[in-house]
């Protein structure tokens, strides 16, 4: 099946969707925290590796918002 043309970049809500995937992360984070106190020290381990992911994947999110953020000023 051929596309007659691509769709638009819409970023429009880009922003809002890093946001709710920051809390969302976080909100992961919390809840492995609170399973890693009932768990074997290799679990805890697991959980904490896990959870500097997702440190790391968080500040690649806010420097990402930081950026859509500046488009969207310049585009307005």
């Amino acid at each position: 099946m051929a596309w007659d043309k691509p769709n638009p970049d819409d970023r429009s809500d880009n922003v809002q969707k890093l946001q709710e995937m920051v809390q969302n992360t976080i909100g992961n984070m919390e809840k492995a925290e609170a399973t890693a106190e009932l768990s074997t020290d290799e679990e805890k381990a697991n959980i904490e590796a896990k959870n500097e992911r997702r440190r790391e994947s968080i500040e690649a999110m806010r420097s990402e918002i930081k950026d859509e953020a500046a488009f969207q000023r310049e585009e307005q």
